[in-house]
């Protein structure tokens, strides 16, 4: 949605994180290959941090050794592909259509910011991000797994970007 000098430039919600723009976009492809492997939703909470980050999953089991290594493969896969990042505004209802925005907060805005990893992710939301997926690794390598457990219908998972 372009928004022309006659109309008001809408209110977006604030945000209150500062996101490392790497990690936070390694976190929305990390979590649309939950998605994609498991049918599963994006992640029910998450750490988003520098170093090393966290996301939690509703799953019914564990994802087995060989999913881990998988879920790596897949995210670097996409990393590697260099592909787009980019941020688009549209009426919620319109955005209803393309994301899932169940968990939209209840005071969100009329207007929402799309954020699009190509055509690999697209969701609501107001972090921040790097201008295309080459940009995680040149800034800090891979993305890795470095620890995960599962308890009670969540899989947590720790991952981090190094070389």
């Amino acid at each position: 949605m372009e928004i022309s000098d006659s109309e008001v430039t809408p209110a977006l919600n604030a945000h209150n994180k500062d996101e490392y723009p790497p990690m936070h976009t390694a976190e929305h492809i990390l979590n649309q290959t939950m998605i994609r492997m498991f049918g599963c939703g994006r992640s029910r909470s998450a750490h988003i941090e520098r170093k090393k980050s966290k996301c939690d999953y509703a799953l019914s089991r564990s994802p087995t050794a060989d999913e881990v290594s998988e879920i790596e493969r897949r995210v670097n896969e996409v990393i590697d592909a260099d592909l787009p990042v980019t941020a688009e505004l549209m009426r919620r209802e319109e955005a209803a259509a393309i994301v899932d925005l169940a968990r939209l907060p209840k005071d969100a805005s009329e207007t929402l910011r799309i954020v699009r990893v190509g055509d690999y992710d697209a969701c609501a939301c107001i972090g921040a991000h790097v201008a295309r997926t080459g940009e995680i690794a040149e800034a800090d390598g891979r993305f890795s797994i470095i620890s995960h457990d599962w308890a009670d219908g969540t899989w947590r998972v720790r991952f981090r970007l190094a070389r």
